[in-house]
């Protein structure tokens, strides 16, 4: 198992925002988890990112307890993230942000072949590359965002909310990539979302998240075809 999560618990202050959560990922897996806003999506993320704290539970990855590990640690071991809204540098360029997910890596890192392949998959950073990010749409910030993930050839990517804000057309440009990357390059994928008929639609396994509380697991198809889903979360 690549990511094992157990009877974790996440809180700001007084308030729980994750609630005795488990939940597990293997190595090339595309696991999803939906559920509403103020679910506890991105908490569990930050967490598992070292951003937020648990308060309860644990956290292993790769056989190895990283519930205590600072961010760095957590990256340096192979654990990528892209953020809701994209948070790029906005006073750096589009090169510049892609070349900090690079930082800290020990790794040798084929950084000119990475970088063409990351441009074959959203050329429009090609077309930018000397633009500073802040100028960039949504949409490119979001690719940048994603492209500053990869560089590092992460085990395992965190995305979050990457469909937020976007159009259409780009909702399914950047799920139609993250597919990609699991189905053609075995990347593994955590995925946390609202648009739960897109992420449902490219996921192997998924979970619903209310109230910082696992309801729901399974294959991602029968979750799809689940009354109480369809009702909740695909509007049918």
């Amino acid at each position: 198992m690549l990511l094992e999560i157990s009877d974790l618990s996440v809180f700001y202050g007084d308030i729980r925002a994750v609630d005795g959560l488990s939940l597990s990922l293997k190595e090339g897996e595309l696991v999803s988890v939906i559920g509403a806003n103020g679910a506890g999506k991105s908490s569990l993320l930050n967490c598992i990112m070292g951003i937020v704290p648990p308060r309860g539970g644990s956290i292993s990855f790769s056989g190895d307890d990283i519930s205590s590990l600072p961010v760095h640690k957590r990256a340096a071991r192979g654990i990528r993230f892209v953020p809701e809204r994209a948070r790029v540098f906005p006073r750096l360029s589009v090169y510049e942000n892609i070349l900090t997910g690079a930082y800290g890596i020990r790794s040798k890192i084929d950084f000119p072949g990475k970088l063409q392949w990351l441009y074959s998959l959203f050329p429009v950073l090609e077309e930018r590359r000397n633009q500073l990010a802040s100028t960039l749409s949504g949409g490119e910030q979001q690719m940048l965002a994603i492209s500053r993930a990869l560089i590092a050839e992460p085990k395992l990517l965190l995305v979050d909310e990457v469909s937020m804000g976007l159009m259409p057309v780009l909702v399914d440009k950047v799920f139609d990539v993250l597919k990609m990357l699991n189905r053609e390059h075995g990347l593994s994928i955590l995925l946390v979302e609202q648009n739960a008929l897109a992420s449902l639609g490219i996921s192997h396994r998924s979970y619903v998240l209310e109230t910082g509380r696992i309801v729901l697991e399974g294959a991602s198809a029968d979750l799809l075809k689940d009354p109480k889903v369809q009702e909740a979360y695909l509007g049918l």
